[in-house]
């Protein structure tokens, strides 16, 4: 397993870059997952308008430590999370994993989305289209 790219961004995402960074002649497959902001959330009052991601300062040696968490042979891995402010339809998040097989690298892909969302010391307000705000992954 090898990581190839692993960032914490206040930049626009390249999902083309995270797919270049991981293919390589023995893959046969590469999942990937774009996390995008969505305009409704169940803990909004209203229409959701932006999201505003922070981050602990350990945040991106976390998400390095998580990409490397995925030990198996033969996996190539490239994960992104923006921080900053992202409006509707901007992405937050890119995970790309090459595999020589599909069912490694959509499995693979999955828990490294999932870990990420589970561990990375990530927080996002989210603004309403009212005026209000609250946060989520804060407990």
């Amino acid at each position: 397993m090898t990581v190839e790219l692993v960032a914490l961004s206040d930049r626009p995402l390249d999902v083309a870059a995270h797919f270049a960074a991981v293919a390589h002649p023995a893959a046969g497959a590469v999942a990937s997952f774009v996390g995008v902001v969505r305009d409704h959330d169940p803990g909004a009052r209203g229409e959701v308008t932006l999201l505003e991601y922070s981050a602990h300062p350990s945040a991106a040696d976390e998400l390095a430590r998580i990409a490397r968490g995925l030990d198996a042979p033969g996996l190539r891995i490239a994960v992104s999370h923006r921080i900053g402010d992202l409006a509707v339809g901007e992405t937050a998040i890119v995970a790309c994993v090459a595999s020589a097989h599909r069912a490694e690298a959509f499995d693979a892909c999955r828990e490294l989305v999932e870990r990420v969302k589970a561990e990375l010391p990530v927080w996002k307000r989210q603004h309403a289209a009212d005026g209000t705000t609250n946060w989520v992954g804060i407990a």
